[in-house]
């Protein structure tokens, strides 16, 4: 709703976001746990009886391509786990306060923790290092945080056969020669997000988890890949198909 004040340029006074995270098949939203059964392009069938990722390095960009970095490589203050255990009638809000004034075109965010804040070591997030091993999203320290956990029971007739997907980098990458899955998506939002002192944008993003196996490259689980951990080759590919789910359904500025 439009203020007088809303447009001053002398009122610099920051504002906050929210961002609402919503689990979809094919763009059909609120996956019910155990429940919602997808047909993958394979043919196989698939549920989740545990769905959950982390969001971390959230960065809004304006109208003149400025970036403001929201907690960037502090996952204490700036991560967070998306779990589809928490949502509330198929959402997952997050709440992002001191935001500067600005109008913002396109959002940016990091899928999983990046190097340089794993670097920063324990003591240097022990607070999203708690929250990460009380959601089951964290290995030992050595080994980090999980990325991403899928699992649940999948097969060709009915979903029978289970299955345990988590991706993550095991500890430091250069000096394990491992690939690093954490990945950083881009995405325009499809009305500008006016951030006043008065105005909290909220911005509904859509996770299209029919990526996980039918993604850009197309995947089976079989008995070889459906109970794996950490940063083989199926579970790269799986994170590629992951990076592609993501789009920006709207923005309401109210």
């Amino acid at each position: 709703m439009w203020k007088p004040d809303d447009d001053d340029p002398q009122d610099t006074t920051p504002g906050n976001l929210q961002i609402k995270f919503e689990n979809g098949f094919n763009n059909l939203g609120d996956i019910v746990l155990n429940q919602t059964v997808q047909t993958s392009s394979q043919g196989q069938k698939h549920y989740f009886s545990a769905l959950k990722y982390v969001i971390s390095n959230i960065a809004l960009i304006d109208e003149n391509g400025n970036e403001f970095k929201y907690n960037e490589n502090n996952p204490d203050k700036g991560a967070f786990i998306i779990d589809q255990a928490d949502a509330v009638a198929g959402i997952v809000y997050l709440n992002l306060d001191g935001i500067p004034k600005n109008n913002y075109k396109k959002i940016r965010f990091g899928l999983g923790i990046s190097q340089n804040a794993y670097l920063l070591g324990q003591d240097g997030q022990a607070e999203f290092w708690g929250k990460a091993k009380q959601k089951g999203m964290s290995w030992s320290w050595a080994a980090g945080y999980v990325f991403v956990k899928l699992e649940g029971k999948y097969g060709t007739g009915s979903p029978a056969a289970e299955f345990m997907n988590h991706t993550g980098n095991m500890g430091k990458v250069a000096a394990n020669n491992t690939p690093d899955l954490y990945r950083e998506i881009t995405l325009n939002l499809p009305t500008t997000a006016r951030v006043t002192g008065q105005i909290r944008p909220s911005i509904h993003i859509l996770a299209d988890l029919n990526q996980f196996l039918s993604g850009d490259k197309p995947l089976t689980l079989t008995s070889a890949n459906d109970m794996m951990m950490g940063s083989s080759q199926h579970l790269a590919d799986v994170t590629n198909n992951l990076t592609k789910m993501f789009k920006v359904d709207h923005v309401h500025n109210d």
